[in-house]
């Protein structure tokens, strides 16, 4: 069974700042698709990206000598003001964050590990509580969801994708700097890089992502249980 941890105050108060934030995120992203489609009604094709919707739309409804109408400028006007306003409170939010990440000598530590930012260090610290509530890394791994299904029977093991239960905005983020390690890993000869190097070899990229995510949490239970820093190429 899969117990919720008891949170501190703190915790508690960090995983309302991710949830918000993450809640704006998607908000931006529907926004910004909004926008993108609204524009490639009227005939203007922007590139993707919230970056370029962000540079291109103040030039599409300011310039007169396109076809847009005077309804289409005031609602794009009113879009623009839109995205302006949720990309603040994101960086509100994003800032107090690493504020607090500061604060916290565990988000330090675990800032250590490679793969690991404010986001997820934070994020990490608010939804696990007490990382001696697990036995060992692989029951935080698979409690993020990180380890593979098992359809096992009558002495034969058989192991699937993983189980992709638990926390999907923690196994998200862990994912995506796990990706970001097997990226930079290519071109180093440490023990860690030439794991993940043979794996994406002989198993590929996303497999080799998710090998990396899991040895991620792992780390992240030994540093957060037994109160010890993370080593640079573990």
């Amino acid at each position: 069974m899969r117990f919720v941890p008891t949170k501190s105050e703190e915790q508690l108060n960090l995983q309302a700042l991710h949830r918000i934030r993450e809640r704006m995120v998607r908000n931006r992203t529907s926004l910004c698709n909004q926008i993108r489609g609204l524009l490639l009604e009227s005939g203007i094709s922007v590139p993707q990206g919230i970056s370029k919707i962000r540079s291109t739309l103040p030039t599409v409804f300011e310039n007169v000598s396109n076809r847009l109408t005077l309804i289409e400028r005031d609602f794009f006007s009113d879009l623009y003001n839109e995205l302006v306003d949720l990309d603040g409170k994101i960086n509100k939010y994003e800032k107090q964050l690493e504020a607090l990440a500061k604060q916290s000598t565990e988000c330090r530590k675990l800032q250590s590990i490679p793969g690991i930012g404010i986001l997820t260090a934070t994020a990490l610290i608010s939804a696990i509580g007490d990382a001696r509530a697990f036995k060992n890394g692989r029951r935080l791994a698979a409690w993020l969801g990180l380890t593979p299904r098992q359809h096992s029977s009558g002495g034969k093991d058989r192991l699937m994708g993983i189980s992709k239960r638990g926390n999907c905005y923690l196994r998200k983020l862990l994912v995506h700097g796990a990706r970001s390690v097997v990226y930079r890993c290519r071109n180093k000869d440490d023990n860690r890089s030439k794991w993940l190097a043979e794996i994406e070899e002989r198993r590929g990229t996303m497999k080799a992502t998710v090998a990396q995510a899991n040895k991620t949490a792992r780390i992240v239970w030994a540093v957060l249980a037994k109160d010890i820093a993370a080593q640079p190429h573990s």
